[in-house]
């Protein structure tokens, strides 16, 4: 947008940091107005289904912060985080194999806060962040806010491809470009719902090593897995070359917005400096009450009733898509919340849109998760939030459309009908998934 222009809809335009220009209103959010219709039937936003948080473990955290505690929760906090929270994170890392002490832990306002931190240490104008494509949407918000470039690296239903991690690495050596790190979903990434193998952790973690690149692991998803366990965390295994990032916003509720990093010594300590001058402390209360549902209620119990309940919509969804659109190929995932749904070339998940929206459905497109423009032919299809018959019947709506695509392309094309080639899907759908 050129200034004039900018300047007729805000007279303060001109006054913004050239980095405003990376802050752009993602797909995903742009989504939310449409998808918040009852009528619509919404795979697009990846909100977790906290309906299955029994109300009375929160309430009985929420009582015993303020009876018990009140004048420390409501009072300025450490922008380290609780030194009790911080000890209980560990038990949780513990679960994916990571090590490590209460003072390598900084508690942030969410993981993608955590992010953001990371981020604004790092990046310069001009410098490259490598992910993942597609990668989590509003990760690539935060780097362009920084007014960083993102090169992808292609992936696989076996995660992120080493060999195209070293191709990309050496173009952008050759071209004499800054790479400061690389950020990875290795567990039922965001949005592909794939999980990257043991074999090829370890041989990314040798190509980081060899080149002196910083990973960003994020793993917001990794104990909601249905039927096997992910590989362990990357981080436990490299504590010096990986930053982790957690969050309770999918294993207990969003809204209380608790995350954490865990960080190399001299990182970890310019973390809580950043920490301190974006937000002084984390939430004080939400700290609390977050410790003390860990330390009442069976909160590994109520990660596994988050795993079936996960499961079952998988399943749900993995079943509607082999009876509609048996065609076509998608992923399955062994946990998380997504779907990754590919289309035939010459169709255009974006363009599309609208017309779901007439036939009361939402998607995401798959151009939300590229920064390159990519993805088109394809769609990330959240099963966490609607319930089994809402994601059936979503799906039904959702082939109307793309049947309908094909029916106008075949009717109007020039050259004769277009003809849709059957595509399997690689994955293999899980028992009683029909």
């Amino acid at each position: 947008m050129d200034k004039a222009a900018g300047n007729n809809l805000d007279p303060w335009y001109s006054q913004y940091a050239e980095r405003t220009a990376g802050l752009t209103v993602s797909e995903v959010r742009a989504l939310f107005a449409v998808a918040s219709r009852p009528e619509v039937v919404s795979l697009a936003g990846g909100m977790p289904f906290v309906s299955a948080l029994p109300q009375e473990l929160l309430l009985n955290a929420v009582e015993r912060t303020v009876r018990d505690q009140g004048a420390v929760a409501l009072q300025y906090g450490s922008g380290q985080g609780s030194p009790r929270l911080r000890e209980q994170i560990l038990d949780v890392m513990a679960l994916e194999g990571i090590r490590a002490g209460v003072d390598d832990v900084v508690v942030t306002t969410g993981s993608q806060h955590a992010l953001e931190l990371v981020s604004k240490l790092f990046l310069d104008p001009g410098d490259v962040v490598i992910a993942e494509g597609p990668s989590y949407v509003t990760a690539l918000v935060v780097f362009r806010s920084f007014q960083a470039e993102v090169a992808h690296v292609e992936m696989d239903d076996l995660g992120l491809i080493p060999q195209s991690l070293r191709e990309t690495i050496a173009r952008l050596r050759e071209q004499g470009r800054r790479i400061k790190f690389l950020y990875t979903i290795p567990s039922f990434q965001n949005p592909m719902g794939v999980t990257l193998t043991w074999e090829r952790r370890m041989e990314v973690l040798e190509i980081a090593r060899e080149n002196d690149i910083l990973v960003v692991e994020d793993n917001p998803y990794g104990l909601l897995y249905f039927d096997q366990a992910p590989p362990q965390a990357m981080r436990s295994v490299d504590e010096d070359g990986v930053i982790y990032l957690g969050t309770f916003s999918k294993t207990l509720a969003p809204g209380l917005r608790v995350g954490w990093a865990v960080a190399p010594h001299a990182i970890r300590e310019k973390l809580i400096l950043a920490n301190e001058a974006a937000v002084l402390s984390p939430s004080s209360f939400s700290q609390t009450t977050v410790s003390e549902y860990l330390s009442t209620a069976d909160w590994k119990g109520q990660i596994a009733t988050f795993r079936d309940v996960y499961r079952e919509r998988r399943d749900a969804m993995l079943g509607a898509l082999q009876e509609q659109l048996p065609t076509l190929r998608w992923t399955v995932p062994n946990g998380g919340f997504y779907i990754w749904l590919t289309l035939p070339d010459y169709l255009d998940s974006k363009a599309m849109l609208p017309r779901a929206v007439k036939e009361l459905v939402a998607y995401t497109p798959g151009t939300a998760f590229y920064a390159d423009g990519g993805g088109r032919n394809a769609m990330r299809l959240s099963f966490c939030y609607p319930t089994p018959d809402f994601i059936r019947e979503g799906i039904r709506r959702l082939a109307i459309v793309i049947n309908g695509e094909l029916s106008l392309l075949n009717e109007f094309s020039q050259t004769g009908p277009l003809a849709v080639q059957p595509q399997v899907h690689e994955g293999v759908l899980p028992p009683n998934v029909g």
